[in-house]
């Protein structure tokens, strides 16, 4: 089987990164929030501006990129999975990673270094070039056979091409149908994969 594996909130716990952060932020650079409906788009969530979220990831990316831990047993569980037979695809539109210039080639080292630093093994890394963080186009071009995903947009589009793992968050607490799967730790999702075979 060919397993998608998303970075950011599946490797990472993205969502308590956020909540931490940006609270800091915002606390140090005086600006006034109010924390409400979780959502993907995290302004949203703290009722601030688009504006000072893209000057939060200015001040934040690259800390997160290279200092963030992977979620608990995330490493062991692909390792597991890949000694069960299985390819580990790891597909991600982490921010940046996408400009074909020295930006965007510093942020595909950062990642890879993550990866090898945390112990992530996989057969294959794909930055996808995508708008608005749509993998779909590298799911069918690499036969992908279930991807797991924290992203709503993504999971709700991709469960329309095959099964998706959704990592629970707050923010895609709403994503339910026939072809998504709703796990809470790695452990859970290896428990799953194996009841997909």
């Amino acid at each position: 089987m060919r397993i998608g594996v998303d970075i950011d909130g599946v490797l990472t716990n993205l969502e308590q990164f956020i909540m931490d952060y940006i609270t800091k932020y915002c606390v140090e650079n005086h600006i006034e929030y109010q924390i409400g409906k979780s959502n993907y788009d995290y302004y949203k969530t703290f009722n601030i501006t688009k504006e000072a979220e893209m000057n939060f990831w200015k001040q934040y990316l690259e800390d997160y990129a290279i200092h963030e831990k992977p979620r608990p047993f995330s490493a062991e569980i692909i390792q597991k999975l890949k000694k069960d037979g299985n390819e580990i695809y790891i597909i991600t539109a982490r921010w940046l990673s996408n400009r074909e210039d020295s930006v965007g080639n510093r942020m595909r080292e950062i990642v890879k270094n993550w990866l090898d630093e945390n112990k992530i093994v996989y057969d294959k890394l794909i930055f996808s070039k995508a708008v608005q963080e749509r993998k779909s186009e590298e799911i069918k071009e690499h036969k992908i056979d279930v991807m797991i995903e924290d992203n709503p947009n993504n999971i709700n589009e991709l469960a329309n091409i095959i099964p998706v793992i959704c990592y629970h968050a707050e923010y895609n607490r709403d994503c339910m149908g026939e072809k998504i799967t709703r796990c809470y730790s790695w452990y859970d999702i290896y428990h799953k994969i194996n009841l997909l075979k």
